[in-house]
Formats: C-alpha cells, structure tokens, sequence
C-alpha cells in the first residue's frame, strides 16, 4: 500500500520545523508589522491573536487529520476520504494559490537576496530616505536584475525540493528554522535597548480598543489565515508526511503558538526602531526594504545589522515557497506519476514564467493593467483574497460536515491512544464559525463592505 511506503519525517524536530517553517514567512516579518501599524497596533494584535485561536489552530487541525489520515497528496487525500465524489477539486485551488503565491513571492524574496548582497558589500553607507527610495525604485523598475536573483531563489527552491521530503525539506528546515528565531531573538534584544524602545512596545502591547472596528477585525482575520498558510493543501501535504505517532492537536498548536511568537518578535524589532528614529509606524509594505535599511545606518554595528536582517528575511522567504513547492510536487509524482526531479522542474518552470511578468510589474509591465491592477497585483489578490479563503472554507466544510468522524476521532486520538474531549467541539468550530469568519474575510477581500 502507498501508505505504508510513504515516507516519513524522521523526527520530531523534524515535523516541526518544516510545518512551521511552512507558516513563518514574509506574513510574519514583513507583512505582520505594517499591517499592525496600519491597523493600530496592540488592538489589532489582540485580535489577531483571538482569530488565531477561534480560526487558525481548528483549520490546522482539520488540514492534518485530512493528510495523514489519508497519507496522501491534497487530491489523492480526497479520493481516499470521500471516493467518487467532487471533493478532490478543492486541490486544483490549492495547487493554483500555490504557483500563484509563489510567483510573485519568489519576486520578494528575490528582493531579499539582492539587499543582503548589497548589505554584504557595505554599499547602504550614509543614504538619505530619499535616496534608499531612489535606489529601491530604480532595483524593482529594472527589467534585469529582480528577474536575476528571482531566478536565483527559485533554484535554491529547485535543488531543496529535488532532494526529497527528508534529505531535502526536513534537513534544511531543522537547520533553517533555529538559525531565523536566533536571528530574531538577537534583533530583539538590540531593538529593546533603543531609545524609543519603550514607545514601541507600548504601541504593540498596550491596546486602545477604540482603534477595533470592522476593518481591523477583518485586516486581523485575513492575516492570520495568510500567515498559517491555511486554504491551499500545505499543510495537508505536509501532514501526510507525519507518523503515526505524531500528535495533532499538540502539533498544531505548537505551530500556531511559534507563528504567532515569529510575528510578536517581528513587531518587537520593528516598532521600538521606527519610534526611536521617529518614522511613522502606518507606513506600508516599504518599511522593510526603505525605511529600515535607513534605521540600520544610524545605529551602531550598521553593517552587521543589515546583513543579518536581511539574511533572516531570506531564510523566512525559503521556509515557505518549499511547502508550497512540496503541493505541487506530492501531486505530480502520485496523481501523475512523474519523477520527483520532473514534478519539482514543472512547478519550478511555471513560476519562473509567471515569476518574471510579476518582476516586470513594476518596471516595463507596470502600465499593463487588467481593472488597475498588475499582474503581481492580480497574482495577490486572486490568491489571498479569493482562492486561500475558498480553500479554507471548504476543507471546513468538509471535515465538518462530510468527513467520517470515527476519522476525525481516530487521527486526534492516535487511533485510541490519547485521550482527548476536542473533536466534539473542533466539528463545531469547523461547521459553523470557522466557515462564517472565512466568508468574513472572503467579502471583505472582495471589497464587499
């Protein structure tokens, strides 16, 4: 049986490096803080944490039971659960949000490499805001250099992938994910000793409740589901690869507490720093790559600063895009029966094409616009704000409603091994809340209100 063959993580770090390392990306570090400038900050961030618990860890949950209690890629996950049904559809959204998302990802991340090269070669100096704006428009315009190193971080992806489940994605995250939180953890001791750090931490960790309105609540909800990377079969896929010893519901809340943590640590370096230097915590998705390459160069240590910041964006980058290489390829090798070297240059293919129009957005593409947006723009909004919380609601739905309970008992249990009283009340988070809240952020995407 195919199920019995399947490999396996080898370990117990294992399994939890790679599933977080499939949740703790960019959403984390460079999404989760201007998104809680914008948004309010500690008020946003107490949201944020209740959507986490009330919709994050139940979605997680519903994806494992459905991986290893099928042992299986997303499609054949279905096939086996719920033979000759429609079920299985719900993979082709996963695989499509997951080239999508990877595409223009890939074209950050490649961003990343390219402000730790420069970082590497001192070439920040003394730059004025201005001219890191100057610079990072000039970099993101130009037709050759973003497609370089996009290309770049897509053959790392390659060559991790191509390696396999565990010489390939468990070996480089069990070594990936401790080196990003000592990284975080050094960023966050430097940015506590700051001048403005306690204006910082009190943004973050003192609420003004009169910020929560619909659009913080709606802006903390599509947040944390970007974050856990729930809705398009990681995780699935990656439980598939767990044993049968491996604990679901502590596994899941494991991942679900060191997200959150990677996030709260990523607004502990951010805030106190913008504060200090009296640069306005609202500001957008260019804090990372203008504003805080300026911060750097006013600290002491300015070179080693910037290098190590951008050395941590770059391992987040790649922690996520091989979980969602991993959907695509579990899926070609089973469903179609390719080699493992042929599935991974497929997908790798794919995003490079779709990769390279993303790049050109911003240069040469940027006037090529379909109802004002670019293709990077159409490649976000179609994944994040339809095909991810599409994907969400119906693995809900589906685990909820359709999925045989004596599974959902069995894989929660260990097959009668643990004892727990939660699957009662995860197939009621999973009928009724979890889905209206996905349809929240699903309406909410779409502009609805």
């Amino acid at each position: 049986m195919m199920s019995e063959k399947r490999v396996t993580f080898a370990t117990k770090l294992g399994v939890i490096a790679t599933a977080v390392g499939s949740a703790v990306g960019l959403g984390n570090i460079w999404r989760f803080p201007y998104e809680t400038g914008q948004h309010g900050g500690a008020a946003f961030l107490l949201i944020y944490i209740g959507c986490i618990l009330l919709l994050g860890i139940p979605v997680v949950l519903a994806e494992f039971i459905i991986g290893r209690g099928s042992h299986s890629n997303v499609s054949g996950a279905f096939r086996k659960l719920s033979p000759g049904t429609g079920w299985h559809y719900i993979s082709y959204l996963g695989i499509t949000a997951a080239v999508l998302i990877m595409s223009f990802y890939s074209v950050i991340a490649g961003w990343t490499m390219e402000y730790t090269y420069q970082a590497l070669i001192d070439s920040f100096g003394s730059h004025t805001p201005e001219e890191f704006q100057q610079d990072f428009t000039a970099f993101t315009s130009s037709p050759l250099r973003p497609i370089f190193w996009t290309f770049l971080f897509l053959g790392i992806n390659y060559v991790i992938i191509n390696r396999g489940v565990q010489n390939g994605i468990e070996k480089y995250s069990n070594v990936m994910m401790p080196l990003l939180f000592l990284l975080l953890l050094v960023f966050c001791v430097r940015s506590i000793t700051l001048p403005g750090a306690g204006a910082g931490l009190s943004y973050l960790f003192d609420p003004d409740f009169s910020k929560i309105d619909s659009s913080v609540v709606l802006g903390a909800m599509g947040q944390a589901f970007f974050s856990l990377s729930l809705g398009m079969g990681t995780l699935i896929t990656y439980s598939s690869y767990f044993s049968s010893r491996t604990k679901l519901v502590r596994s899941a809340t494991t991942i679900a507490a060191f997200d959150t943590l990677v996030a709260v640590l990523a607004g502990i370096i951010i805030f106190p720093a913008v504060f200090t230097f009296g640069i306005s915590p609202s500001q957008g998705p260019e804090l990372v790559f203008i504003t805080l390459p300026h911060v750097f160069q006013q600290m002491p240590g300015a070179y080693i600063w910037s290098v190590l910041f951008f050395i941590l964006l770059f391992l987040a980058s790649l922690t996520s895009t091989i979980s969602m290489c991993e959907i695509s390829v579990a899926f070609f090798t089973e469903e179609r029966k390719m080699s493992r070297k042929k599935a991974s240059l497929l997908h790798i293919s794919a995003c490079a094409v779709l990769g390279v129009l993303c790049s050109l957005s911003f240069g040469v593409l940027s006037e090529a616009t379909l109802f004002g947006r670019t293709v990077f723009g159409w490649c976000d909004f179609l994944s994040s704000n339809i095909l991810l919380p599409l994907g969400g609601m119906l693995i809900s739905i589906y685990v909820g409603w359709v999925l045989d309970k004596k599974v959902i008992r069995k894989e929660m249990t260990n097959n009668g091994e643990l004892r727990t009283r939660l699957a009662r009340i995860l197939v009621f988070v999973l009928r009724y809340i979890a889905p209206t809240a996905i349809i929240l952020i699903f309406l909410g995407g779409l502009g609805v209100f």
